[in-house]
Order: C-alpha cells, then structure tokens, then sequence
C-alpha cells in the first residue's frame, strides 16, 4: 500500500492527494480539469429497457484517460431531450451511475473516478427527483432552519441516485424583476439571501469530518452564481453589469461571503462582468477576495461555455483558458477552452504549478467523497418523502398579500366557489425552470375539490390562454363566478419549456414558446402578466362576486389596478407540483398564511428599481405615479393581526413585545433593521439584520429578544472591507420595512 498511498484510505487527503498527482502526465492533468460532455449523451436505452455506453463517451474518457466530471447525467428537460421514455428513472438512475463510472475507471491509468456533477436549483433535475417551490418562494418562508432540513432531503435523494455534487442557485440577489431567473434568487436582500445561503450549504453538506469527507447522505454544493449576476442592465440574460464595487460589496458578496463561512465546496464563477471584466477571468474576483481574503479553498467552476467567451478579450481559446486559470477557474464547463490546457503549458501561457494546484482542488473533493473507495450509490434505496416535503415548502410560502372583509379563510357559509384562470388546472406551470418532466401534481382547483366540505360546489372555467390575447372563454368564466359565493381566480406565468423550445448551446432558451414568460432567456421589458388575464380578472371582478386572487408565477408581476377591487390577493410563487394543495389549505384555512415577501412589488417596470434598501436620499416620487412599491420587502398578513411595541435595548440585546390581537391563532414575522444617521459612507434607507418567526395565540404577548453583534452593525467602509465602524444607527422592529420606517427606533452610538 505504501508505494500507492493515494489508494490508502487511511493516509490523509492531502498525503493521498500529492502522492497521486505526482503520479500524472500533463494530459492526465488537463483532464481532471475538463467537464466537456453533455451527460445525456453518455448513454442510450436500448430496446430492452436497458442502458448502454455511447460511442461519445468512450471518445471522451480515451481523449484524456480518463474524465474529470460529467455533467448533467441524469439531467431530463426538453433541451436535453430526455424525458420517461427514455431516461433513468428512480428505479435504475444508481444502476446508470455505477455502469458510467466503471468505465471512466477503467479507462483510467490510475483509476481516476469522475464527479457526476447534477442541477438542484430547487430539487434534483431528474426523472422522479423531488421537485421544489422555487428559491423566490424558499426566500418567502424566512425560515432558514426548514430550508436547512429540506436541503438535508434534497442531498439524499441526489445521492441515492448515484449523484455527487449539486449545482445549486443561491448568490443572485433579485435587483430587477424583469430578469427571467428572478425565480432562482431568496430575494432582493443581503442578509436574507445569506442567512438561506448558510442553510443550504449545512443542510446539503451535513457535518463533515476534520479532513472534510462527507457523509454519504449529503452532498458538495456549487454556490452560482458569482459574482453579481442578478445586476444585468435591463434584466436581461448575461446582459453587461453597470456594478460599483460598493454595490458588489453591499449587496451580492454577503450570501457568497455566507456560504464560504459555512464551508461551501464550490463556487460557480458567472457569466457577467464586474468593471469590464468577466467574472471567469477576474483574477481580483476569483483569487484575490474569494481565496486569499477569504480563506476560501474550495474548487471554482466556471459557467456553461463561459471560458471560452473570454477568446473576445485574449484572441483564441487556447489563451482564454490560459486566462480563467490563472484567475482561478479549476473546471470548466463544456468549454474547449480548457481542453487546450497542456498547449498553454508548454506554450508558457500559465505555469504547470497553477494548474497542479487546480488538479489537487479536483482531487481533494474526489478523496473527500470517497470515489476511489466507492463507485456506486452510497446510500440505500430511494427516499420516499419529496412529495411531503416540497408540499411542506410551499405552505410556508403561500403569501397573503391583502385581505378586506376577512373573505378569507373560506367561510363555512360559502356553498359554490368558482375556480377561475389559466393557473387554476395546470400543475406544469407550478414548477420554475430547470425541472424535469412529471408525472403528477395538484392544482388549486385539485385541492380545493380534495379539501372543501361536503356539500360545497365547485365550478371550473379557465377563462383564458396564460399569453395572448383571446377572450373566448372569458364569458362562460364569468357566468361561473356570478353564479358563485366566491370566485378564486388563479392567474400567474410560466417557465415550463416544451419540445418546440429552441435553446442556446448553454441551455437558456432562445424562444420562449407556448406559455412560457419566465425562466433563463425569457426576460421581460415589462412586468405585465398576458393581455387575457388582465380582461379576465377584470370581467370577474366587475361580477361584484367576492373574488379571491392568486397569483402563481416565478418572479412579481405588476398586479394590476382591477385587484384592488378583489376582495383578497395571495401569491405562492411557483410552489411545484403539488403546490395547489398548499394553496387550497390556505384558501381553506387549515392552514395559516405565514409567507412574507421578498421581494418589492411594483406598480409598474416604469418605476424600476424599487428595492427597500436603496441609498437614503431624497427619493422623490414621479408625477404620473409613486415611486413607492404597491407591496413592500416583507410585507404579508395573516388571518389575525398582531401589534408591535416599542423596543427597549439592554446592554447588547434588543427586545419587543409582540401580541396577537385578532381571534385566530397565527404566524408574524419579527424583521430588525438598521437605518444609519451618522457613518463614514452614505447609508442606505434601512437593512435588515434579524428576524424571528413569532406563533402566538389569540390574545397572547411575547417577549421577543434581537442579540446586537457583528452581523447587526458591520458595514462596508470606504476600504471595502467590512467591519463595525465607529457611528449612529436606530435599531427598528416591525412586521415589513414599510412598516419599520415609522416605527419607534432604538438608537445606538458605536464609537471606537
């Protein structure tokens, strides 16, 4: 064993690590770093229901000996093309897994394994992987410690399947709702984004040992994107980014920042640029803050096709991935870039101890999962819980946005409800992008039919298209809610993708066809939902039939003048398939409302941006319209109400008394922020640093307590490095940052 330590499972990551790296060829080298293929293209079903190796597959592990990771072996989409018929499912996507890896070790001089690399943006994208709410409606439920649980359950089930490492979205802040992956953000703010940052990676990775080995029920995570990706001018996809490094440093580093601290494996580098320069090659990026700032060690991984974008500023492939790897990319993604690595070596374009330290990176993670001593699942079995829990998530989610004359919960009174709009049947377009093909879901009208009490009639007419323009069906909708006690009209977007979809060679779409208004390539010059919808909601409204709205979409589209006279307004986000049943027991009330947006919702894309925490200036409205959200950063009620009182501070803990003054029981959420009178830099209007979930009941009071430390009063100084710093702050705790601004603060003097 001595004379090949690396196979030694006993010897230390590192030992075993620099004994098999000093065992390589340049060739051998260049393809740990190389993630080139397109998983599905590994393998074929054949007519017996069995999978065998494709031709492509021997081609590439013969290319390099070997393969650094494959990507997207088990991904089913329509880009993809794999769907039930002939994809792995969950009875054979281990089998497949093992079957692949065997082979890319016996190609192997040394047995290399592979990282089989897998998109989790809201569950695992594959044939009967557990579909999510989207990371919006996680960023709805601020609960960071039942994200952390379903984060535990989404890493299972990716290894159960034979998967490695989760590529997961959590580091794009939601700035401009136009952009179509606003879905993948927690939201528009720092410290929410990174308290669900630091979550997801302790959830997906689990307690690892001193060495960092993971256990075998959880998984590496690949935080994307970094860096700022959720700032592209106009909301467009991969759009250049007009991005300060205040506005870096305040408003997109501090979930990254989050997720290192909680040991992170990986990072995604984006595809935008930061002051001219691409995040794949930004050296002061990758290397310079992310490693020697930070102290982060982790492997960096750059975006689909992102190296070799960089040709545009260095003239050629071969010195594009020159470029990304000595900014500090170690695997790259389908690029050729990378490929030409042994060239730019030999050429002097990087040095060789650069790319044996991004080899080692690759390596060490292979060692820490345990590759070289397991080639198959390492888990037993199938977990049986996805439906459970996503349907878990997407109650938390459910957000209650208005409610006059308390039409909701449903009275026990209402006999006939109308199940109204393009979103009321349609479980497909409930689930955001990147997910898999179904088998099943709820719709709000599935669960308001399994819910309701005997004896309840319920009508069906979707009314209209979810895009365009025809009106047909809007009368016989309108005959249903006239004839009703209630109307639930369910309108909203989509991004569910269809065969006719063309895409990109990154797998954005190029076309957003059928329904699809959302989603990576389908960004929107205005927030508006389809023309149909807004008649509809319109004719229904005009019924004077009590209407209850819900809106299920994956990014907050204006909602428009004719809901303010519906008598309720909620929206779910894109809860997944099953989400209808979380609506309906909302609807109902067997379940509470206890969602709180993250988001600002506007008026209109005119008035763009129109976060809660922008400079605090003099914010002078317009003269066609406010400049004032029509729902602010979270805002949401319940089926009760609850009063703040003024909060004392004692030493270094902040208190408030928080009571339930309403006859149900119920669910606020308590948000501290910070506003800033006297500091070294121009504050912002206010920032949020704490919140606490609050159940109380009718009637009862709680004393709820805020610890000051760090994290409430550091800042970002004129040095860009964040600390506390000497200066006058109010402390503020109410319900929503509308409500903080003329709440009774707390004021506090840091000084040296």
């Amino acid at each position: 064993m001595n004379d090949m330590l690396y196979r030694d499972p006993t010897a230390p990551v590192d030992a075993r690590v620099r004994d098999l790296l000093g065992r390589m060829t340049l060739r051998e080298k260049v393809g740990q770093l190389n993630q080139r293929m397109y998983g599905w293209d590994a393998y074929r079903r054949t007519p017996d229901g069995a999978f065998e190796l494709t031709a492509a597959l021997h081609a590439e592990t013969e290319r390099f000996a070997g393969l650094g990771a494959l990507y997207g072996l088990q991904r089913a989409d329509a880009w993809s093309g794999v769907d039930h018929t002939n994809g792995p499912g969950a009875e054979d996507g281990a089998a497949l897994a093992d079957l692949v890896q065997r082979h890319v070790v016996e190609r192997s001089r040394l047995g290399i394994p592979a990282l089989f690399v897998e998109e989790v943006p809201h569950g695992h994208m594959a044939l009967d992987g557990t579909v999510l709410p989207v990371n919006l409606a996680v960023g709805a439920t601020w609960d960071p410690r039942l994200y952390e649980h379903i984060a535990a359950c989404t890493a299972a089930e990716l290894r159960a399947r034979g998967g490695h490492v989760a590529l997961v979205s959590a580091l794009d802040i939601a700035r401009d709702p136009r952009w179509g992956r606003t879905e993948e953000c927690f939201g528009e703010d720092p410290y929410l984004a990174a308290c669900l940052t630091d979550a997801l990676v302790r959830g997906m990775q689990g307690e690892r040992s001193e060495e960092g080995h993971f256990a075998d029920d959880h998984a590496p995570v690949v935080l994307k994107h970094f860096a700022g990706q959720g700032a592209t001018v106009g909301g467009r996809n991969s759009a250049e980014s007009e991005l300060g490094l205040r506005e870096l440093h305040e408003i997109h580093l501090p979930a990254a920042r989050a997720g290192v601290r909680a040991g992170a494996a990986a990072v995604m580098a984006a595809y935008n640029e930061v002051d001219g320069m691409p995040c794949s090659g930004n050296r002061a990026l990758l290397t310079e803050l992310l490693r020697e700032r930070w102290g982060f060690d982790g492997l960096v991984m750059a975006d689909g096709l992102a190296v070799d974008r960089l040709a545009r500023i260095t003239g050629d492939k071969v010195t594009a991935g020159a470029l990304a790897l000595d900014a500090g990319v170690d695997l790259s993604l389908w690029d050729e870039g990378f490929t030409h690595l042994g060239e730019a070596v030999e050429r002097g374009l990087v040095d060789e101890e650069v790319l044996d330290a991004a080899v080692a990176r690759v390596l060490r993670l292979k060692f820490q999962l345990g590759l070289f001593e397991q080639h198959g699942p390492t888990t037993t079995g199938f977990p049986a819980h996805g439906r459970d829990v996503s349907t878990t998530l997407a109650r938390a989610a459910v957000t209650l946005l208005r409610n006059e004359g308390g039409v909701l919960p449903i009275a026990a009174t209402v006999s006939r409800i109308a199940v109204i709009g393009p979103q009321s049947a349609t479980p497909a377009h409930q689930s955001g992008d990147y997910t898999a093909p179904q088998r099943a879901g709820t719709s709000v009208l599935d669960g308001l039919r399994q819910l309701a009490p005997p004896g309840v009639g319920i009508r069906h007419a979707p009314g209209c298209a979810l895009t365009g323009d025809d009106l047909s069906g809007i009368p016989e909708a309108v005959a249903a809610a006239a004839a009703s006690d209630l109307a639930v009209l369910v309108l909203g977007g989509s991004s569910a993708r269809t065969s006719g979809t063309e895409f990109d060679a990154n797998g954005a779409a190029l076309n957003a066809v059928s329904e699809m208004t959302c989603g990576e390539g389908a960004d929107l010059a205005g927030l508006r939902l389809g023309k149909a919808q807004y008649a509809l909601l319109d004719a229904v409204a005009a019924t004077g039939t009590p209407t209850a709205v819900v809106l299920i979409q994956g990014r907050p589209h204006v909602v428009p003048e004719p809901a303010d006279r519906a008598a309720a307004l909620l929206t779910a986000w894109y809860p997944g398939p099953w989400g209808g049943e979380a609506i309906a027991e909302v609807l109902l009330g067997h379940q509470e409302p206890t969602g709180r947006l993250p988001v600002s919702v506007p008026r209109s894309a005119a008035q763009l941006p129109v976060y809660y925490n922008h400079k605090d200036t003099e914010y002078g409205s317009y003269v066609d319209e406010s400049a004032e959200p029509r729902y602010s950063f979270g805002h949401g009620l319940s089926y009760t109400s609850f009063t703040y009182g003024p909060p004392r501070l004692y030493r270094n803990i902040v208190t408030v008394d928080v009571t339930n003054t309403g006859a149900r029981s119920g669910r606020t959420v308590a948000q501290l922020y910070i506003r800033r009178l006297r500091t070294s830099v121009w504050p912002r209007t206010l920032e949020l640093r704490g919140f606490q979930d609050v159940g109380l009941k009718p009637g009862e009071s709680r004393t709820v307590g805020f610890h000051i430390g760090t994290r409430q009063l550091e800042q970002v100084g004129a040095d860009l490095e964040t600390a506390v710093r000497p200066g006058t702050l109010e402390i503020r705790i109410a319900e929503s940052s509308r409500a903080a601004l003329t709440a009774v603060p707390v004021v506090v003097d840091i000084r040296h």
